[in-house]
């Protein structure tokens, strides 16, 4: 029953192809328009993972979730999708089941990072960026043709203006919840902010700890690789094992997000 009324939500929303994105009521946005957290009441959380010039965890990143039964979120830029060596993994995320959605496809820097009001990009230059990334991922195998559109910007910055552009697209700008710090896995060694990854680990859990909700309704990010020498997937198993030891359930971003779940 429950499959049928989400395929029937699913065929609504295509049948108005620019549509808004179904969110479930429940959701959690920012100050600029983006959906960050799910139901806070349910003690379910996504993974996703984004991917642009770097892939080298993406493979045992795929193992990791293999072995624990996690289905994730993949978002990638076009430059990830065009990447010869790298479309093997593309096609094995859509046969895993995972979801996989647009990053953008040349992953340009939307806002200044001192004054996130004002737009670098246009709206032309927004819409077309974006459309050719979905195309592409669509020539992939992922994203059906009338399927609700998941969206994460590249460099997780973008502004209200951003968001509304997304809107009018039929596109739902998602990002990462705040404050467990699961997405300073990019920094390499030897940048400032760099920080291990077992610290990392430690962090997303002690958080899970102090904030009142806990993770439910989390969205964490990580990425599918960055150069760095202490990739954060050696730890992702350990954080499956232990967040599903604490009662967590691990689903889909769009599962987590869209009003076609169980509810």
């Amino acid at each position: 029953m429950i499959r049928i009324v989400c395929l029937l939500l699913v065929a609504v929303w295509a049948a108005h192809a620019r549509a808004e994105v179904p969110f479930a009521a429940y959701v959690v946005r920012d100050s600029e328009g983006g959906v960050i957290r799910g139901d806070v009441k349910a003690k379910r959380l996504s993974l996703i993972f984004t991917g642009d010039e770097f892939g080298e965890s993406a493979e045992p990143i795929l193992e990791t979730l293999r072995e624990r039964g996690v289905s994730g979120g993949f978002f990638l830029t076009g430059n990830f999708v065009r990447d010869k060596a790298l479309r093997p993994l593309v096609k094995r995320m859509v046969e895993e089941g995972h979801y996989v959605g647009p990053h953008s496809d040349s992953h340009p820097l939307y806002a200044p990072w001192d004054d996130r009001r004002r737009s670098l990009v246009t709206a032309d230059f927004f819409k077309d960026d974006l459309q050719k990334n979905i195309d592409g991922l669509r020539e992939a195998g992922a994203l059906a043709a009338g399927a609700p559109v998941l969206f994460v910007p590249p460099y997780e910055w973008y502004n209200a203006e951003q968001t509304a552009w997304s809107g009018k697209l039929g596109v739902g700008l998602i990002n990462f919840t705040p404050g467990s710090g699961s997405n300073r896995d990019y920094a390499r060694e030897g940048d400032r902010v760099f920080v291990p990854s077992q610290k990392i680990l430690d962090d997303i859990l002690a958080y899970e700890e102090k904030d009142p909700h806990g993770l439910n309704g989390f969205v964490l990010l990580l990425h599918l690789g960055s150069g760095r020498r202490d990739p954060f997937h050696s730890q992702l198993g350990k954080l499956c094992e232990e967040l599903t030891g604490r009662g967590y359930e691990f689903v889909r971003v769009d599962e987590l997000l869209l009003t076609c779940d169980e509810r």
